[in-house]
């Protein structure tokens, strides 16, 4: 995709952000939705994303673009980054709040609880739908979009998620469900 200003490259990267990360939080509801059979708000925040899943999805854009035409070098390097990704936030949350938000000690191939090899291939797998699938589309919807609406839904969702992190830096989401003390295990974060 051609971006013609740094204003423009920001907004593209904004809004991938906030769709990978809402995806993420899909994923996850639905997945616990379905084996838990119960809506769990999963996450950090009281907003639907989590910024993990957005900040994956603009890593593996700006460092796997140039490979869309190569699934299976984008599906081992997504697993790599990914579970990396996944392993230092699980290190990070912890050490700030003391909380577990994903626990895998009861799946093969795991590494203290924090990232596990289902995990990975998982991970491997949807970096490759977005790095090979959806960004070619995203780049050609995001193009349709009038400049001026694509700025004003930008501010919009920072404005939004600046606030949701202010507020959970004091008071994170540590609800039923989403937190574990009890060492239980999730299939997925």
């Amino acid at each position: 995709m051609k971006r013609k200003s740094t204003t423009d490259r920001f907004t593209f990267y904004v809004l991938l952000f906030f769709i990978t990360a809402f995806a993420g939080w899909l994923w996850e509801v639905l997945l616990f939705f379905f084996t838990e059979h119960a809506f769990i708000n999963r996450g950090v925040y009281e907003g639907p994303y989590l910024p993990i899943y957005g900040a994956g999805g603009i890593l593996l854009c700006m460092l796997l673009h140039r490979l869309s035409r190569k699934p299976l070098s984008v599906f081992a390097l997504s697993m790599l980054i990914c579970t990396i990704l996944e392993y230092l936030t699980s290190f990070f949350l912890e050490r700030k709040w003391g909380i577990r938000w994903w626990d895998y000690s009861g799946h093969f191939l795991n590494l203290n609880g924090r990232i596990c090899l289902l995990g990975a291939v998982v991970f491997g797998l949807g970096g490759t739908a977005l790095v090979c699938l959806f960004l070619p589309f995203y780049e050609k919807q995001y193009e349709r979009i009038p400049p001026k609406w694509r700025r004003a839904v930008t501010l919009f969702l920072l404005l939004v998620f600046i606030a949701d992190a202010a507020r959970c830096a004091l008071h994170p989401n540590t609800g039923a469900g989403i937190s574990f003390s009890s060492g239980r295990s999730v299939l997925f974060r």
